[in-house]
């Protein structure tokens, strides 16, 4: 679930190289290979766009590029997806064994980390917000599509396919930014809500879609399964508890050291940017 909240906080700026020796300057130099790929993949599709009458800013994906879900069992299909999804991510925070401190905050922001099968590592991260469960769901899905103008880490957010109220599939692309040493990202994902009166469950999963391949110029990332458990604190209900489970691979060339070191802090900077949000309303 929301996976442009990590894009442009996974770059880490110039100043850091400095201080990288051995082991860190390699992995460096690997993600600049990365990034050297992806711009000479963007000057290809530069000289053969002109012959299909078409400039490289022009390929941003619109809805009506999308063919239309083709009946019940097309639209059911997203939602046992969705619904799937949720399951093992909510199964995951549920197992308590395993979890290590990562990150504790000075306001009581903690994150923990735990090692999948595969050497794939997920993160938690706990938090309390100033915001009703109804507000943050309102944000994080009701207005998805809207994120990109409080979180600077998104360019582009768009809902390709409603199915009723709970579920949607989504396209999303990671911000550009001078000093980032990540690459550009796209996401196409399901995202599945199930609302109750005092906590909402936001759950999500890479999807592929035949009339929406991997976009030129990016690499195509996947989430999940993942997702975001919301509740209302029981002394307080203008306030919420917010649990975020992470659950990413940002494929391409990027060392497990740098996307490790850099996760758990584009959670905390996506959780500073919510917080402006909310202190704005």
């Amino acid at each position: 679930m929301l996976p442009a909240v990590v894009k442009l906080c996974c770059g880490i700026s110039y100043p850091h190289l400095r201080s990288m020796a051995g082991l860190q300057r390699t992995a460096v130099a690997v993600i600049g290979q990365e990034i050297t790929h992806l711009q000479r993949w963007g000057q290809i599709q530069h000289h053969m766009r002109p012959q299909a009458g078409l400039k490289y800013t022009e390929a941003k994906p619109e809805p009506e590029n999308i063919k239309p879900a083709q009946g019940k069992e097309d639209e059911m299909f997203y939602v046992q997806q969705g619904q799937e999804a949720m399951r093992k991510a909510l199964s995951m925070l549920e197992d308590r064994d395993g979890w290590e401190v990562e990150i504790t905050e000075s306001n009581g922001d903690v994150i923990h980390s735990k090692e999948m099968p595969g050497a794939k590592k997920v993160l938690r991260l706990e938090a309390v917000l100033e915001a009703s469960v109804d507000e943050l769901y309102d944000l994080l899905f009701v207005r998805v599509e809207e994120m990109h103008k409080w979180n600077p880490s998104i360019q582009h957010i768009k809902v390709l396919k409603h199915i009723g109220q709970e579920t949607i599939v989504t396209h999303e692309i990671s911000a550009e930014g001078a000093g980032t040493l990540i690459g550009q990202r796209d996401f196409l994902s399901v995202r599945h809500s199930c609302k109750q009166k005092s906590r909402v469950y936001l759950g999500g999963v890479a999807v592929q879609l035949e009339s929406f391949p991997p976009q030129a110029g990016f690499v195509r990332a996947e989430d999940g399964p993942t997702c975001i458990v919301i509740q209302a604190l029981e002394e307080d209900a203008t306030k919420s508890r917010f649990t975020w489970l992470l659950n990413m691979d940002l494929k391409g060339w990027l060392p497990k050291y740098i996307v490790n070191k850099a996760l758990p802090r584009a959670q905390l900077d996506f959780t500073k940017h919510l917080r402006r949000r909310l202190s704005l309303r």
